[in-house]
């Protein structure tokens, strides 16, 4: 992906998430250059990988299959492994209208996915095989705002805003906005996007950047260069 287009993308999330009146926090305002001076005293956030994340799964196709997210918070995998602690995370989402996020698992993370405003979010799932692989012809039982919901293979979930999906490790499942874009929460146990999102295609996790204008922001994939 250009820099050019993922700072155009940026500033078009910004301008969804305002709509909806959700306040992002200080850091996401922070230039490269700011986020540089104060590394020292912010390391929490580096480590955490808190703030942008936008991807194209490595395909080069945003607007078909891609998605912009920002990590609001992110425990610790030390307090989780020990049952105590900062267990959670928390995230904000754009799915656009027909924009897919292909379908993945997760081997550690369950997660709550939360229309919280916009148009109709579809949730299409299926199971796992008995060694965690994507199985077409298995479903599962997934709940939804504290209601039960058994799956068949390929089922999909039509939720309107307001409401929820509760995805557990194992549950094969990819998402797009209908009818509109979608704003999306996340809460979750703790985060690892670098090791803890199994692809049923071979896809990449983030982005390959083409550095065609300087970045408004660093995103999360970009801290290990820029910030060391």
């Amino acid at each position: 992906m250009k820099r050019s287009r993922i700072n155009q993308i940026m500033a078009e999330a910004g301008e969804l998430i305002a709509r909806h009146g959700f306040v992002l926090p200080p850091f996401a305002r922070w230039t490269p250059e700011e986020f540089i001076a104060r590394k020292d005293a912010t390391r929490r956030i580096i480590d955490a990988r808190l703030g942008w994340d936008i991807t194209d799964y490595g395909a080069g196709r945003f607007d078909e299959m891609g998605l912009f997210l920002f990590t609001l918070r992110n425990g610790r995998l030390a307090d989780l492994q020990r049952g105590g602690g900062m267990c959670y995370a928390e995230k904000l989402l754009i799915s656009r209208q027909d924009q897919l996020s292909p379908m993945h698992r997760h081997a550690l993370k369950a997660e709550d996915i939360i229309n919280r405003g916009g148009a109709t979010l579809v949730v299409e799932l299926y199971g796992s095989d008995d060694q965690g692989g994507f199985a077409e012809d298995r479903g599962g039982t997934v709940w939804c705002d504290g209601q039960r919901r058994d799956f068949a293979p390929g089922d999909k979930l039509h939720l309107a805003p307001g409401e929820s999906v509760t995805l557990m490790p194992g549950d094969w499942h990819a998402f797009w906005g209908m009818g509109g874009d979608v704003l999306i929460g996340e809460v979750s146990t703790v985060n690892d996007d670098e090791t803890d999102n199994i692809f049923r295609d071979p896809i990449g996790r983030f982005a390959t950047i083409e550095e065609d204008v300087a970045p408004t922001h660093l995103l999360v994939s970009d801290y290990r260069a820029w910030l060391g």
